[in-house]
Formats: C-alpha cells, structure tokens, sequence
C-alpha cells in the first residue's frame, strides 16, 4: 500500500474506499495462487506489475502526464520499489504452499516491523507499550508458524519474510512523504516492477492458456484498482484513523481461500490472527492519540 499524507475532510467516504480496496486484493491473491499450480511465480509476478502499470497508465497521464517518470529523490524511489518488488515475489511464493489467509495473515507482521524500524531508521520515539505489543504480535505470529509442535511449514517463512520487507517498504514511504504525489510514486513502483519482471520473467516462462492469460489481466487490474483505491483513501483521511480497518483483508482472505480453494484456518491460527490483529490496532490507535497529543502541545504545527 502507498501511504498518502494525513488528510481531512470525509473519514467515511475514506472507509469505505479502503474496504472496497481490501475486498478486491484477496481476489487478486486468490487468483495468483490459483496460476501457481501452473506457472511459474515470477510469471505471475510479472503479470501482476505489468498489467498494473497498464491500467494505471491513463489515470497517471490525465493527472500528472511526463512528469510521473521523473520523480524527485529517484535513488529512494528505486529502492522503495526494489523492496515491494522482492516482498511481493516472496508473498506470492508463500501463496503457492500455503492457504490465502495463512499466507496474508502472517504478512501483517508489517505493522509491527515499521514501528520497531521506525525506532532505528527514524529515530521517532517508541515508548514502551508499542514495543510490548510488537512482542505480543510476534508472538501471534509465533503461534499461526507454530514451530516444534510438528504442524511448521517452511514456506511461511516466505510470507513472514514479505511482511517484514514491508516494514521496510513502510519506513521508505514515510521518507519520501511530500517528495512527490502518491500516485506518481505508485505508478514509479509499478513501473519499476514491470521492467524488471520483463527481464526475469522470461526465464522461467510458461505458455499461459487464454483462461490463465485472462487471470493474469485480472490480477494487474485488481492491483491498480486496489492500490488506486487505497490511495484515495489516505487522501481522505489519517493513516492512523484507517489502519483498524487494514484487518478486514484477513477476513476476506478466508472468503477467498475457503471458496476458491476449500480451506479455513483451524483454531490455533485463528488464535494467532487475533492475537497479531489487536497488537496491530493497538498499535495504530496508540500512534494515533500521541498523534493528537503532540497536535494539541502544538498550536501551530
């Protein structure tokens, strides 16, 4: 997801936005998982970025037209994106060996990755409560992986891993916050992302069948959807209004995987994704009430 500024005006217009956004990406992880069977992950991830920046072609042009490919703090803007990139050929190999809800649920280590990051890299102040919820979220985490108890799986060290990735995608996005507008910065990630896959991609090619081609498009335009979707949002409100909301993917990730694939999470894992959801919403509703502390401390910001 591309952070975009903290903004006022229409938190429920923002909401529901978002939601719409988190009902869509679980279908795009569905049907990656579903050309897993068959195609290679790097085809799949390029699909994903290449049919991403078609779609989003026009909207960036009507906007902001030559200037999307010369954003500013480019070295930044490669790195961000090299590091999404990598995060989402990893969560889409952890999607060939594990459950869709599985597979996102650990990825929302994220959350607790940027905040202890956002410590080190950022040197922003993180008291002690948020550092013991990104325990109790870890230890969430711990409990959907499960190791010793003879039900591991070490293909959730590939979705762990993209969770992580993406705390550092998250710090670089807060780096580059007013560099340049969110949507060019989304369109320079798919950009990137397309280029490279295009070189990779070929490589470990599979000749898709018209069905499958089809379902490769899906998924492009689902992700510039999505991403589109959530990028409005943030236009329309905080980040730490929202980020509660960011849970509702796990549910429809169990939709997903139960309807497409037959499988539902047993109670242990449910008991993790409860346990690393209300670490992560305590987490963004602790950030939000410092957020109005120091605005108060502050009248002029």
């Amino acid at each position: 997801m591309t952070a975009a500024s903290p903004a006022h005006g229409f938190p429920r217009a923002a909401v529901l936005l978002l939601l719409g956004a988190l009902t869509l990406l679980p279908i795009m992880d569905g049907c990656a998982k579903l050309l897993s069977r068959t195609l290679s992950v790097y085809e799949i991830t390029w699909a994903r970025y290449f049919f991403h920046w078609i779609v989003l072609l026009p909207i960036l042009f009507a906007r902001y037209s030559w200037r999307l490919f010369t954003p500013s703090r480019t070295a930044m803007q490669l790195a961000r994106s090299t590091i999404l990139l990598v995060g989402t050929t990893l969560f889409f190999f952890g999607l060939s060996y594990m459950p869709v809800a599985d597979t996102l649920a650990l990825f929302f280590v994220s959350p607790l990755a940027a905040t202890v990051l956002s410590h080190f890299l950022l040197k922003e102040k993180v008291g002690p409560r948020r550092f013991a919820a990104v325990i109790v979220g870890f230890i969430g985490a711990l409990i959907i992986l499960r190791p010793g108890f003879g039900v591991f799986r070490w293909p959730a060290l590939f979705s762990l891993g993209s969770g992580l990735l993406y705390g550092f995608y998250a710090i670089a996005t807060r780096k580059l916050a007013g560099t340049a507008p969110p949507l060019v910065t989304a369109g320079f990630t798919a950009l990137v992302g397309a280029l490279v896959m295009s070189l990779a991609a070929p490589l470990y090619w599979v000749t898709p069948s018209l069905f499958q081609f089809a379902l490769m498009i899906l998924i492009g335009a689902i992700a510039a959807i999505g991403h589109y979707m959530v990028i409005l949002a943030y236009e329309r409100a905080q980040a730490s209004l929202l980020a509660p909301f960011a849970y509702y993917e796990i549910v429809m990730a169990v939709i997903v995987g139960f309807v497409m694939f037959g499988d539902f999470p047993d109670g242990w894992t449910w008991v993790g994704i409860a346990v690393l959801a209300a670490s992560g919403v305590y987490i963004s509703l602790r950030e939000r009430q410092l957020g109005l502390r120091r605005a108060l401390a502050d009248p002029n910001p």
